[in-house]
């Protein structure tokens, strides 16, 4: 790349292929080495549409980074592009990078002055345009999961309160909607008040100390929120109580939140007038398994464990999402010890199965006969 002007800011964008080296040892260089020129090849030709006259591009063959430098001054604000038009161009060159190989990237940008050929100021200069990227896509994802979780009680009381406007309810019915409208309001609140305090993405908080609740209440809270979604696809929803009660280390409102989110993806994705099963049972003396069975396609075996990435939605997904609920769900759960996976439903749908750990029993108390020793 070319020496640039101290005195000029200017845009960098990088491209890196993250699995080039991964590809090379498993299935031989020549394998690598095809890919990144399928990849460079697609970075070029995007560029040539993308790029401005006097914008250029670089790769290194020793290296997976595909670079960028916006040089040209006919931009929207002058001489250096605007972050939204940096951006929108590293979109570009990204997802024309990552249909060429369908291998994982990673992308960034950061401005840079005065860098010449130096090998060690311009792989600083990648190193920071990459940690840019990551931070940029960790605002994105929290905020995300912001709007995710916040949009999940609206609904709800959305959906009450409109059955309550436009229906002739009985006083009794009419005052269980207003009441569950208010729990939701209420859980709302905390629910801001939590990520204010922590966000639900980080599991080096570590988890809350204390915290525990009664599942078979929670489940039906859980029941209650999605009830206006499960009518409105007609969907049918059974849920087999336990034979025994159960005391779980986890908040009320983190499991029913955990709970209405894997409800929601049953419910999206099973069949339309179709049906969702809800279970629970003790596994043994330190958990209890909630399972959620649905009729819908299922998911496939190799993208079992992809569902639970943020922004990740499996193949035969029939619905819309952001790829949100389940990923928070998993951090929710393991933050508190337990775990979720997904295997094949008995309903021939997707078997959710959230295991939670049992709340420790509360220390037996002194007799009064130890109390007088």
């Amino acid at each position: 790349m070319r020496a640039i002007d101290a005195a000029t800011p200017v845009p960098l964008l990088v491209v890196r292929l993250r699995d080039l080296e991964h590809i090379a040892w498993r299935k031989g260089r020549a394998a690598a080495r095809a890919l990144e020129k399928s990849c460079l090849r697609s970075f070029g030709y995007a560029a040539a549409r993308t790029l401005r006259s006097e914008d250029v591009m670089a790769h290194d063959e020793e290296s997976e980074d595909f670079l960028a430098a916006l040089l040209s001054p006919m931009r929207v604000s002058g001489a250096v592009a605007t972050p939204n038009d940096c951006r929108a161009t590293l979109a570009r060159l990204a997802s024309a990078t990552k249909s060429a190989g369908g291998a994982r990237i990673e992308t960034g940008w950061t401005l840079i002055c005065g860098l010449g050929e130096e090998k060690d100021s311009l792989a600083k200069a990648v190193e920071g345009a990459l940690e840019r990227g990551a931070r940029e896509r960790e605002r994105y994802a929290f905020f995300s999961t912001i709007g995710h979780e916040l949009r999940t009680p609206l609904t709800s009381i959305r959906g009450y309160l409109e059955t309550l406007l436009e229906e002739d309810l009985d006083p009794t019915t009419a005052r269980r909607f207003l009441e569950v409208a208010r729990n939701e309001a209420m859980r709302m609140g905390r629910l801001v008040d939590d990520m204010f305090d922590v966000s639900m993405l980080d599991l080096r908080a570590g988890a809350p100390l204390g915290e525990s609740t009664a599942l078979g209440p929670s489940i039906t809270a859980a029941l209650n929120v999605v009830a206006p979604f499960a009518a409105a696809r007609g969907t049918s929803v059974q849920h087999l109580p336990a034979a025994a009660s159960h005391v779980v280390a986890i908040g009320a409102d983190r499991l029913v939140q955990a709970l209405v989110n894997v409800l929601d993806n049953a419910i999206k994705h099973g069949r339309e007038r179709g049906r969702v099963l809800v279970s629970s049972t003790a596994l043994d003396q330190r958990y209890v398994d909630v399972r959620i069975d649905d009729d819908g396609p299922g998911i496939a075996a190799d993208e079992r464990e992809a569902v639970f990435e943020l922004a990740r939605r499996g193949a035969n997904a029939r619905a819309g999402g952001s790829g949100i609920g389940l990923a928070v769900v998993r951090l929710m759960v393991e933050r508190v010890g337990g775990e979720i996976d997904v295997h094949e439903s008995r309903l021939g749908g997707a078997q959710f199965r959230v295991r939670l750990p049992l709340a420790a029993p509360p220390p037996a108390a002194l007799s009064s006969t130890a109390v007088s020793r």
